[in-house]
């Protein structure tokens, strides 16, 4: 019998009064979101199965908890969020997204326990990569395939390449932009790949660009608009590839980071920006376009990005890595990608060299 759980880690707020009363968040903020997306009431209870007089219940302990209306009612725009309930919908959110990548690195390594565990264990692919939403889908749709099974660890691309080099893990999932900035980004990789050593798997073409409100009530349509005065960004975490990316571009225009309002600021992930943003907290951020298209902002094109799996060449016949292959080459998996705003699963699954996958490689070599 093969072990057939899988491992699962939740974050929920809970407030708590002096008297030591709590009040747990995760059902009044449940509501809130599906008020948020039904406009009213009755389809949010629906969506929540929840009765209506029960909804009501919850929502007048929260308000005099918070001691602050959440809902406004009106005949013709039916039922819509105060700007307070909006505030704490969205720092939920941001927290949400921040803690996403934490919470799931621990559950795989709780998962991996406990297949250990279990006499007879799946293959096991050990996969580095940045937090992403083709790679959270991997995991997904591999935790549904009994014969494979993924630990994964959240890493920036450098950290993840590392860790190949030192055999920590079997994938390492990295980033390219296509174009003028590739050369740089390979250059910042080149300790980590060796063409004798390493091969690719591609994964998906990506669309990475600014995110801002959606009336861009402060004119942002270049990288040169991020040292407005009024204009604060919200950046990736120190080593990330986006903020590389983002150094590079300011470089071009001769822009001194430290004239961007918000630089040293950061999030980990595509969706803690986009969250940050869409709660007020920045004007721009940087990440790839289904962020932006989740969070309702509106999104400016910066660069096309091929993402990849680097591997070791030998590890290519082992059994799992076979099954990643097909899993990746499956039907299913390419039409949840191609499903997500702003990629294309156009050649996923290929196997390629380093040489191939990057000509110009080939060509310093000679």
């Amino acid at each position: 019998m093969t072990y057939k759980f899988q491992a699962r880690l939740n974050s929920e707020w809970t407030l708590e009064s002096p008297d030591g009363a709590r009040f747990p968040l995760g059902d009044i903020l449940r509501l809130l979101a599906a008020i948020e997306a039904t406009g009213n009431i009755a389809g949010a209870c629906r969506e929540c199965g929840v009765s209506y007089r029960h909804a009501w219940g919850l929502l007048r302990r929260a308000e005099g908890v918070f001691e602050a209306g959440l809902l406004e009612t009106s005949r013709r725009q039916g039922t819509k969020l105060t700007p307070f309930a909006h505030h704490l919908l969205w720092a939920n959110r941001r927290m949400e997204a921040r803690l996403a990548p934490t919470l799931q690195s621990m559950a795989s390594e709780l998962q991996e326990a406990l297949e250990s565990l279990h006499p007879e264990i799946r293959p096991r692919l050990r996969l580095h990569a940045s937090h992403g939403f083709a790679v959270e889908g991997l995991i997904q749709q591999a935790s549904a395939h009994e014969m494979l099974s993924i630990e994964l660890r959240y890493r920036t691309a450098t950290e993840a390449l590392a860790s190949l080099t030192r055999n920590e893990c079997d994938l390492a999932g990295f980033q390219v932009p296509v174009g003028e900035f590739e050369h740089a980004i390979l250059e910042h990789y080149s300790p980590w790949l060796n063409a004798d050593q390493h091969c690719l798997i591609y994964l998906a073409q990506r669309d990475t660009g600014m995110f801002v409100q959606p009336d861009n009530p402060k004119n942002i349509h270049s990288i040169a608009d991020l040292i407005k005065p009024d204009v604060r960004f919200v950046n990736r975490q120190i080593g990330s590839s986006t903020r590389f990316l983002v150094g590079l571009m300011l470089r071009r225009l001769g822009i001194d980071p430290r004239q961007v309002n918000g630089y040293d600021s950061s999030e980990f992930t595509h969706m803690a920006i986009a969250a940050h943003i869409a709660s007020g907290m920045a004007d721009v951020g940087i990440g790839v376009e289904t962020a932006a298209w989740r969070c309702g902002l509106s999104f400016i094109p910066l660069a096309k990005e091929r993402y990849f799996f680097a591997v070791n060449r030998d590890s290519l016949t082992s059994s799992s890595m076979r099954q990643l292959l097909a899993l990746l080459n499956g039907e299913r998996y390419r039409k949840f990608v191609s499903g997500l705003v702003g990629y294309d699963a156009g050649q996923m699954g290929q196997v390629m060299t380093l040489n191939e996958a990057f000509p110009q490689l080939a060509g310093k070599a000679a």
